[in-house]
């Protein structure tokens, strides 16, 4: 479902004034929040839990998706600055953060707890397997806090099954999107769309912090690269234009997150390739894409419950890449 366009109201972001001495963690007696975003989306997919937390100093946070029995998992990751941790083939969590590289530290809190949750059994088939992936989303606060493995493990610990927050919440509480010029950047978030196709279920989620504008599907612009001065968004192709010869330099720190989980059963290619052709399909939602200065990364994950029947894998990719628009529009709320 598009938003109507009510729902995308200006929300420039203020860019940072990278200042020296600006407090970090260690400086600052930090608690974990709750990050409920503006409200969750429902999915059927039991087994398949989702926890948010935050710092609100920050402000930034992690979400995470936690699967207890495990799920296969391809990794496709794009762009020229993905910032990741593990990249396994199998997945008991992932963990999506704010803060950059820094950041990375929540998906190691998310290890401890479910260390801690194992009775710290360390047997071979004990393991949990947590991959993480960050956003830079210090471009429009003015601190050093990031999220840091308590904070990852505030994340897991609000886990609920069955339902992902959205709006400015967990990983996207900072994510801007639309930054030809940083000036023209407006905050975005984390969003979220469900789709049961006969058996076959499909959750994409994704936290879009790009370089690239939100566009809806009639083309128009609907988050980022916001022209103050005009009123109105523009295409960024109408800005790269005019800044042919100009010498401006790119606007970098930035990054797309998704996950896929579906319930249906893929052979190792055929995931991967489904995670890949929905990954693609999102330059459709996100304008440019996959562009240098973006670490865009897609965790395609199947729990292997169902047979895919009536159509092929190119099928399913191709109904799990409309609900991934969905998610965009949904993070661009």
């Amino acid at each position: 479902m598009t938003a109507s366009p009510a729902a995308y109201e200006p929300r420039p972001a203020t860019p940072s004034a990278f200042a020296p001495g600006v407090p970090r963690n260690a400086d600052l007696p930090l608690t974990p929040q709750p990050s409920p975003g503006r409200g969750s989306v429902a999915f059927g997919l039991p087994g398949v839990y989702v926890g948010t937390a935050e710092y609100a100093e920050g402000p930034t946070g992690c979400t995470v998706i936690h699967v207890p029995a495990g799920a296969r998992t391809a990794v496709d990751a794009r762009g020229g600055a993905v910032g990741m941790s593990g990249g396994y083939d199998f997945n008991h969590a992932i963990c999506l953060a704010g803060g950059s590289v820094y950041g990375l530290a929540a998906a190691a809190g998310v290890s401890d707890e479910l260390l801690a949750r194992r009775e710290n059994r360390t047997r071979w088939d004990d393991l949990q397997l947590v991959s993480g992936a960050v956003i830079y989303d210090f471009s429009c606060r003015d601190n050093a806090v990031y999220p840091d493995a308590e904070l990852g493990r505030a994340a897991l610990r609000n886990a609920v099954e069955c339902a992902f927050p959205v709006g400015r919440c967990g990983a996207g509480r900072t994510a801007s999107a639309g930054k030809v010029d940083f000036g023209r950047a407006e905050f975005a978030g984390q969003g979220a769309a469900f789709g049961t196709f006969g058996e076959a279920k499909v959750l994409v989620a994704t936290v879009v912090n790009a370089v690239g504008a939100v566009v809806d599907r009639g083309g128009r612009v609907v988050r980022g690269n916001y022209h103050a001065e005009l009123g109105d968004r523009r295409h960024p192709s109408a800005d790269y234009a005019e800044l042919v010869g100009s010498g401006a330099a790119p606007v970098m720190g930035n990054t797309t997150l998704t996950v896929m989980v579906t319930n249906v059963q893929l052979s190792d290619v055929e995931l991967l390739q489904v995670g890949r052709q929905v990954h693609s399909s999102m330059h459709r939602a996100i304008q440019p894409f996959h562009t240098l200065t973006d670490g865009d990364t897609m965790f395609a994950m199947t729990t292997d419950e169902v047979e895919l029947t009536g159509i092929k894998p190119t099928g399913l990719g191709t109904l799990a890449s409309e609900l991934a628009w969905d998610a965009v529009l949904s993070a661009a709320e």
